[in-house]
């Protein structure tokens, strides 16, 4: 075995270094820069500890700050890491568990201390005390040191210290494996894999901050112990900090349930708990919604259909969304057995019937009406679809997430050949109707998961005819952050991914496009083909809003509420200076309404500062002020929200220009 390594470099270069070097010896012999500079290393793909020796030859990318999706996964694990540490040097007696890093930063869930025999649980209160001991590790610069022990070795350790959920953690871990631990300096260590920063002092102490406390169960279980959860964001300078503060002011002001308050669009109570009661501004949204997408689909060829929400449960277990679903689905009765994903388990006398938790079953059963022909494909079957999933109470949030929403879903059943035509149509279409809102977006393709139905051509032809369609419609580039998501897919199709970008640089995935062949068979969908015989259509399963709720939270968060005037519930609203101008008030007011622009009338006796300020908080696009002056000379005062000067003009010239502002975009 020679003695030196070959170690290959992302400039084709390469060097020799005696077997037993790590990373770090390899960024000492490129310079003292980079010796500096360097977070960890990049080993043939995987993202490797810095004093971690090298297995043999190898191509090595060293991880600076300037790799900032790495750096920052790699800050955020450790900012938890430190977080337990500084929770058990101030808080005695407290249990650790796990602590993953998130997208904007990093948790950790512990057993609080007992005192007097009772659990005291971590309050907000505790924060800056924990933050205060967190910049005092990282300012030790602790090294951060990678060792392997054994499952015994460890289990033993952990009950040692009395951590009881770590040594349940470790006693279900393989046999025989060696397990990795990581010191913190010598005096406190964690089970983790890894990969850490060389030391605590690579993290920035001006980088973080203590968000909330919640509470959590053990392993996800509300039948097990309830532990403290510390939330933390973490960045790698100041300045990544308070711009990431920044951002969760602008997002505070934008909340779409508190704005939806304000506006008087919605309300959520217990009673109906998952569900949205919409108030008659807040449904005027809706429908301007439904008929702007009304008219995009008339344009682009589909015929709208309307479908039961309630189906017998053989239904879904022929679909295979009674096996690989049934926990997220409302079955009536809900006294039923716990089935696996394939096995038969509703009897034939059986009453079992459940709320649809999506639509496509059931434009199945439509497309099987009477016989197909290949000339009647493709065939676009369009559904405003009100659909239930028993959604876990905690991960409901406003109208973001729901138990039930309404989809604007639709299905092209279409032959193999109109695949990828029907995809690039789809795109062009989703694209016109982003841009329609003002959206950026990005494209993913979410690739087969570990559990699926279908063969694997199946799979290799769904994902294929997907990336051909957006590569020929000049999408899969960097422009549109195209990218591939292994893993991702639904259980019956790969998917394409809309992520829209918002106004305050937030992303949301709405729109997607399925390519399915699973179920057309699971539920014998079939066409006469033009051999005569009987063929399989294969399956587009595709949205562009996903859900109308959860696209209007969306719009009322990245307008800030100043919703496109065509959306607005109220578009403009007539006030008075003085009730000498009430007459004219009403009159400008008809007149208005009659162009189809939707007005109120504001005579009350208040200060028209008053008025302006209430309207503004309502978002009102426009508010028409009249007085005695005015009405006289058949003018108005346009005031527009978010201006800081009112013009004055003849009222007919502020009906044409509020007309054309109130026109809603038509696709046709």
């Amino acid at each position: 075995m020679s003695e030196m390594l070959k170690i290959s470099l992302p400039d084709g270069s390469s060097r020799e270094l005696p077997r037993g070097s790590t990373p770090a010896d390899l960024a000492a012999a490129i310079g003292p820069g980079l010796a500096k500079a360097a977070l960890a290393a990049r080993i043939d793909g995987e993202l490797r500890d810095l004093t971690r020796p090298f297995d043999g030859d190898c191509e090595v990318a060293l991880v600076t700050s300037r790799d900032e999706a790495d750096a920052l996964d790699l800050a955020r694990h450790d900012y938890a890491h430190v977080l337990a540490e500084a929770v058990q040097a101030l808080f005695p007696g407290t249990q650790i568990t796990f602590g993953p890093s998130t997208d904007d930063g990093f948790y950790y869930d512990f057993a609080p201390p007992k005192i007097d025999g009772k659990d005291r649980p971590f309050t907000e209160e505790d924060l800056p005390a924990i933050e205060a001991e967190m910049r005092r590790i990282i300012q030790a610069d602790k090294p951060l040191r990678r060792e392997e022990w054994s499952r015994e070795q460890l289990i033993s350790r952990w009950k040692q210290q009395g951590e009881s959920f770590k040594a349940e953690w470790a006693a279900e871990l393989p046999e025989g494996e060696p397990l990795t631990i990581y010191w913190s300096g010598e005096d406190w260590l964690d089970m983790c894999r890894g990969p850490h920063l060389p030391s605590t002092g690579k993290l920035a102490p001006d980088a973080f901050k203590l968000t909330r406390v919640s509470g959590a169960y053990w392993r996800g279980d509300q039948n097990n112990a309830m532990l403290s959860r510390i939330y933390g964001t973490g960045w790698l300078n100041k300045k990544q900090l308070a711009e990431h503060l920044t951002r969760l002011e602008e997002a505070a002001k934008r909340d779409h349930r508190k704005l939806g308050g304000e506006m008087d669009l919605f309300h959520l109570q217990q009673e109906a708990h998952g569900s949205v009661f919409w108030h008659p501004k807040g449904y005027l949204i809706w429908r301007e919604l439904e008929a702007y997408m009304r008219r995009a689909i008339d344009g682009a060829g589909y015929r709208e259909v309307k479908t039961p929400q309630v189906m017998d449960a053989r239904q879904w277990e022929q679909s295979g969304h009674w096996g690989k679903y049934r926990e997220n689905m409302f079955v009536i009765p809900d006294e039923v057995p716990n089935v696996d994903d394939e096995g038969p388990i509703i009897s034939n006398d059986a009453d079992w019937m459940a709320l649809k938790p999506m639509n496509c079953p059931a434009h199945v059963l439509i497309f099987r009406q009477g016989i197909k022909s290949y000339r009647d494909l493709p065939l676009r079957i369009y559904e405003n679809g009100c659909c239930h999933r028993n959604e876990p109470h905690g991960a409901l949030h406003g109208l973001m997430r729901v138990r039930q929403f309404t989809q604007d879903d639709a299905h092209i059943f279409c032959r193999e050949d109109q695949i990828v035509a029907e995809v690039q149509d789809f795109c062009a279409l989703a694209d016109r109707i982003y841009k329609d809102f003002g959206f950026t977006y990005s494209i993913k393709l979410a690739l087969r998961p570990e559990k699926r139905f279908g063969t694997e051509e199946m799979w290799d032809q769904a994902e294929t005819e997907l990336r051909d369609a957006v590569v020929r419609a000049g999408l899969a580039t960097a422009e549109y952050g195209w990218e591939e998501l292994p893993g991702e897919g639904a259980f019956y199709a790969p998917k394409l991914e809309w992520h829209l970008t918002d106004a305050i640089g937030r992303t949301w995935q709405v729109g997607t496009i399925q390519s399915d062949r699973v179920l057309p068979e699971r539920l014998n969908a079939s066409y006469i083909a033009e051999d005569g015989e009987k063929h399989r259509p294969v399956m587009l399963h595709r949205a562009i809003f996903g859900s109308y709720e959860r696209f209007i939270g969306i719009l009322i968060e990245h307008f800030a509420g100043k919703l496109p005037v065509w959306l607005a519930p109220v578009q403009a609203v007539v006030a008075t200076i003085v009730s000498d101008a009430d007459a004219y008030a009403t009159e400008v007011t008809q007149q208005l309404k009659a162009a189809g622009i939707r007005t109120d009338c504001d005579l009350r006796n208040e200060k028209i500062n008053y008025k302006v300020r209430e309207h503004s908080l309502q978002k009102v696009p426009h508010l028409l002020v009249v007085g005695k002056r005015e009405a006289e000379e058949g003018t108005v005062a346009l005031r527009t929200l978010g201006a800081e000067h009112q013009k004055v003009m003849p009222l007919a010239e502020a009906i044409a220009l509020l007309k054309g502002e109130a026109t809603a975009p038509d696709l046709r």
